[in-house]
């Protein structure tokens, strides 16, 4: 008598669970598509601390503190929500808690990280009540693809910046060309070449191999300086473990704080969940994410966390694009890009190492990709155009997601209402632009 053994070996398991066969991947995509997501936001290990420190959190714990975010959060997207984010600690709230609640208005950094609790808590609490799914699903389709376009400016604007392409705050000029004669922003320069090449020659892993053979040609040229250890013991985070005060966050003065925490963490995740999601074709006909409150629970499950762990607000990533351009489809790209942040703990000397000259390019083009919804925007109806366009300016020229998002919010429902067309704004709309108007007049500017 013969037994018939059926083979289960991991990747049948990794198959069946992320769907494989569903969304037409592999384990070797998604693998890539992982590690690409990791090196296109490595960054965030050292810059998120770095911001931080300005608040008068110390940089070596709070660098183990948003590791750890990123690992938790990412985990969980790719576990439970089974989607291709990563979740590390938001750019831009980081540096609104540093400088504008903590040196400006004077509050601790431990009652800041009360408030980003409270608002992650409220979130979580909306989240399980499906309240954030029919706010999102209120949202017209015009509007969301102008995330999408909006998120793409802004990528492509911050690759440009962060290479030196372009430059910020230039006297006599808001932004202006980069020194073209620098080695390193000759590097972009080739780096942008290089990926555009790959990519459109459809060379598998194009972005990954960009960003490694640019990195490569820096060590040699001496633009990339060698880290002096590859291996190094993470920092203690016992003084910031735990030390958030929710209690102190609770106060009426404390208001326009937690109010414009709630909206941004709101928009930005719904926002970055849209357009990476477009991007990786996971939307519905109507623009909407299936079960899109799976990925929103572990935004706010991951803030709440993070806050603990003591750093700021915690999203899903616009570079998460990267990785679903290199061809993540499946939460295990995500579960990978979580290995890669935890093992940073011990390798962060090597990890951020990666030079901004080399995956700046990869933003870059990830943003010019992220164009192709402007096919589907309606140019004829002004009253669609006028705010979604606004959305797409504000979110890149205020060099923030939420206030551009918010501004299309607030205009949206106003200009239909005005030309006799109240009748195609939807309740869920009006709750959304009530709530912006708010966060416009009570923002501490």
């Amino acid at each position: 008598m013969s037994v018939d053994l059926k083979p289960s070996a991991p990747e049948n398991f990794l198959t069946r669970y992320f769907h494989f066969k569903e969304h037409q991947t592999t384990a070797r995509r998604e693998v890539l598509g992982g590690v690409t997501t990791f090196m296109t936001m490595a960054y965030i290990i050292i810059v998120n601390p770095k911001i931080l420190e300005a608040a008068g959190i110390p940089f070596g714990p709070s660098m183990v503190a948003t590791i750890l975010t990123a690992f938790v959060g990412t985990l969980l997207m790719g576990v439970y929500a089974r989607r291709p984010f990563a979740i590390a600690p938001y750019m831009g709230e980081n540096a609104f808690v540093a400088f504008t609640v903590v040196k400006l208005m004077g509050y601790s950094w431990q009652v800041a990280l009360g408030a980003t609790f409270v608002s992650a808590f409220v979130f979580a609490l909306l989240t399980l009540l499906h309240v954030r799914s029919w706010l999102v699903h209120a949202i017209p389709f015009s509007m969301k693809m102008a995330f999408s376009i909006g998120i793409g400016l802004f990528l492509s604007f911050i690759g440009l910046n962060e290479c030196g392409i372009v430059k910020v705050g230039v006297p006599g000029a808001p932004v202006h060309v980069g020194n073209l004669t620098d080695p390193s922003v000759l590097l972009a320069v080739l780096g942008f070449l290089l990926t555009s090449v790959l990519m459109i020659r459809n060379v598998p892993g194009a972005l990954f191999i960009s960003i490694l053979a640019v990195t490569g040609i820096g060590l040699l040229s001496g633009q990339v300086e060698m880290p002096q250890q590859v291996v190094s013991m993470p920092p203690d985070i016992t003084p910031i473990l735990g030390q958030l005060d929710i209690l102190g966050s609770l106060k009426w003065e404390l208001f326009p704080v937690l109010l414009t925490m709630f909206v941004i963490i709101f928009v930005d995740t719904m926002g970055t969940l849209i357009a990476v999601s477009n991007k990786a074709g996971l939307l519905d006909k109507n623009g909407n994410l299936p079960d899109i409150e799976k990925p929103m629970l572990c935004d706010s499950i991951a803030t709440m966390a993070g806050s603990v762990f003591g750093t700021t607000t915690a999203g899903a990533y616009i570079e998460s694009a990267s990785g679903i351009a290199a061809g993540a489809k499946t939460g295990f790209s995500a579960v990978i890009t979580a290995l890669l942040f935890l093992s940073a703990l011990f390798f962060a000397p090597l990890f951020t190492a990666i030079p901004a000259f080399a995956y700046g390019p990869v933003l870059i083009l990830i943003g010019i990709m992220m164009m192709a919804p402007v096919r589907q925007m309606d140019v004829e109806d002004l009253s669609e155009l006028i705010p979604t366009f606004t959305i797409v300016l504000l979110m890149s020229f205020t060099y923030n997601l939420g206030i551009g998002m918010t501004a299309g919010f607030v205009i949206y429902p106003i200009l239909k209402s005005l030309t006799g067309r109240r009748h195609e704004v939807s309740t869920g709309l009006w709750i959304l632009g009530l709530m912006s108007l708010l966060f416009f007049i009570f923002y501490p500017y």
